[in-house]
């Protein structure tokens, strides 16, 4: 079985964690990256004494050397199961999504992070939760089970008792959908998520983007289920690319305010684009 693409990412800010791992902690001790000297008597560590750096001191004391511990982190990935991510023409956007959970569950296990999976419509699917694991098989077993998942969900409310279950303790959360929620749900949700190191990872469709500028058009609610006949011309073509860009700016501006920029993954999965966009803390 051929792995899943490697996705690169750096947290951003402060946590704690009792496991060694493979990012910088605020934590000092005997091990790690040399981080700074200090008086011997505020860190009493005999095994630590730096003899140079004490006889250089014209007052006699005594210094150690302290070391920037090394830690793990919980990777969570939030996945949109609403309908709307069951459109599109341009791409599969489930398809997508699968592959970003399968690399980011392959990344993670791999540096020796925890990974976990909360897959939301309504509210938290029970099927679709995965509690953190470092087990590899066991985090990229998600992958298969969420391609065999029903994208129906009536909205992606979900999102917001996720938050709750995911309790104080701050993680590295991928919040996965194409964001096409009311704009008080999209300020709710990010409110949620704003204690931990939250980024959005916007799923698009470039059809949905950019329609053709003749031709009749039915638009169907994905998740009401209501339909409508559209006659699209070049002038509702230019008003309909505008409120797309100005859907995206809005959600930028939200995010930029309270957690990560967004990543807009569109059409397909490039693991070094986003990577470059998961790596900038």
């Amino acid at each position: 079985m051929t792995p899943p693409e490697e996705l690169r990412y750096r947290p951003r800010g402060c946590f704690r964690s009792n496991h060694v791992g493979s990012h910088p902690s605020t934590e000092v001790g005997g091990f790690g990256v040399f981080r700074d000297q200090a008086p011997f008597l505020k860190y009493p560590d005999a095994r630590r004494i730096d003899l140079k750096a004490s006889l250089r001191d014209p007052y006699g004391q005594i210094y150690v050397r302290r070391f920037e511990r090394r830690q793990s982190i919980d990777v969570v990935a939030i996945v949109d199961l609403s309908a709307s991510m069951g459109c599109g023409r341009a791409c599969d956007k489930v398809a997508l999504s699968c592959k970003i959970v399968e690399a980011l569950a392959y990344s993670a296990t791999k540096i020796g992070d925890r990974f976990c999976l909360i897959g939301c419509d309504e509210g938290m699917r029970g099927n679709m939760l995965l509690p953190p694991t470092r087990s590899r098989s066991l985090a990229l077993g998600v992958g298969s089970r969420l391609r065999q998942e029903a994208f129906d969900g009536r909205s992606a409310k979900g999102f917001l008792k996720a938050a709750q279950a995911l309790g104080v303790t701050r993680k590295l959360v991928c919040l996965i959908s194409d964001f096409r929620w009311p704009h008080d749900v999209v300020l709710r949700v990010i409110d949620a998520f704003s204690a931990h190191d939250a980024i959005p990872i916007v799923v698009l469709d470039s059809s949905e983007e950019t329609p053709p500028p003749w031709g009749l058009m039915e638009l169907i609610d994905s998740e009401s289920g209501d339909r409508r006949v559209l006659a699209m011309r070049p002038g509702l073509r230019r008003r309909w690319i505008e409120r797309e860009r100005e859907r995206k700016f809005r959600l930028s501006r939200i995010a930029a305010d309270r957690c990560r920029p967004p990543v807009f993954v569109r059409d397909v999965f490039d693991s070094g684009a986003i990577s470059l966009q998961l790596m900038a803390a």
